[in-house]
């Protein structure tokens, strides 16, 4: 038996988390994810945004939706421009962690789209229009992912 995620996911209901800290690379990425979902057959009213104010705080919004047991899949969307100090990597490492204990805690796909950049450069052009933009991305692996974990769960139900 083989699994692969569908690109459609009308009917489907999906939260975005998305950080309000480096907000013109954080709209850019929103811009990218509901693009996506759009292109799915997502209507607006099956979407439901939350802005946090920075990365560390997206896991725990991600939890509350995830575990509300109302959406199919959670897309975080942050970014993280390394600086002088060590506060990138602590940072980095715990919304990376917090973000993946969520999805394997409930069961609901929760997708990374959180940049970690070196530089604004980078972030900026991760964040641009097109089909490299990783909002995009990330509502993309959360659409697949939303119909792969539906049909692995409906195996026992005949």
């Amino acid at each position: 038996m083989e699994f692969q995620g569908s690109r459609q996911a009308s009917g489907r209901r999906f939260a975005i988390v998305v950080s309000s800290f480096n907000k013109e690379i954080t709209d850019g990425l929103l811009h990218g994810a509901r693009a996506v979902l759009s292109e799915a057959g997502v209507k607006d009213v099956d979407v439901t945004l939350v802005r946090v104010p920075g990365a560390f705080e997206i896991p725990l919004a991600a939890r509350y939706l995830a575990a509300s047991g109302r959406h199919d899949a959670v897309v975080c969307l942050g970014c993280l421009i390394k600086g002088d100090t060590m506060h990138f990597e602590y940072i980095a490492e715990a919304v990376s962690h917090g973000i993946m204990a969520v999805s394997a805690d409930t069961g609901v796909p929760v997708t990374f789209g959180v940049l970690t950049t070196l530089t604004a450069e980078q972030a900026v052009a991760r964040a641009a229009d097109g089909p490299d933009n990783k909002g995009r991305e990330a509502a993309l692996a959360a659409v697949e992912m939303a119909t792969i974990v539906q049909a692995i769960g409906g195996l026992g139900q005949a």
